[in-house]
């Protein structure tokens, strides 16, 4: 537990050296491409079969980022990050599509792919640590989303999935 609040604290690294702000720094196809990083961003009270050493929200973890700002102010800045991977950006306390919408719907949106695994784990996580209204928010532009877009390759179980993920 103490190694993960540390990492989140952006003092410690996580199980491959990597401090936070490192991670927040990459760039889309690094994200895209590596799989265990997601895991320490966004953990959840389930283990995870790709990253057996990630971290695993126990009711202490809960506690913590429950209790402490700043570690809700990281986890709201790993977000605001993926946000831009999806093509999305928070602005006036909605989620909307950013500039860059075009470019990663094509990557994320128009399939079925890992990444809508990443979105249940983010959704999960965000309730579990004290951001239940950003992972409403994010729910809300995905079911807009899967509404209102051409070609958005989102189905209505994957919406139900999600849902589910709010609790």
């Amino acid at each position: 537990m103490r190694k993960f609040i540390l990492f989140y604290l952006g003092s410690h690294p996580d199980h491959r050296g990597r401090y936070l702000s490192e991670i927040l720094e990459q760039d889309d196809t690094w994200l895209e491409v590596t799989h265990d990083y997601i895991q320490w961003l966004f953990p959840t009270k389930e283990f995870s079969r790709v990253t057996p050493n990630a971290p695993i929200i126990t009711k202490e973890i809960e506690a913590a980022f429950l209790n402490d700002e700043l570690l809700r102010d990281h986890l709201k800045a790993s977000f605001i990050r993926l946000l831009s991977f999806y093509g999305l950006k928070y602005l006036n306390s909605q989620i909307i599509k950013s500039s860059n919408w075009n470019d990663r719907k094509e990557n994320c949106f128009t399939q079925d792919t890992h990444n809508n695994l990443r979105i249940t784990r983010i959704l999960k996580s965000l309730i579990c640590l004290g951001l239940e209204t950003d992972a409403q928010l994010f729910y809300n532009c995905l079911k807009s989303l899967q509404q209102s877009e051409k070609d958005f390759g989102i189905t209505s179980l994957t919406l139900k999935y999600w849902k589910e993920a709010l609790g």
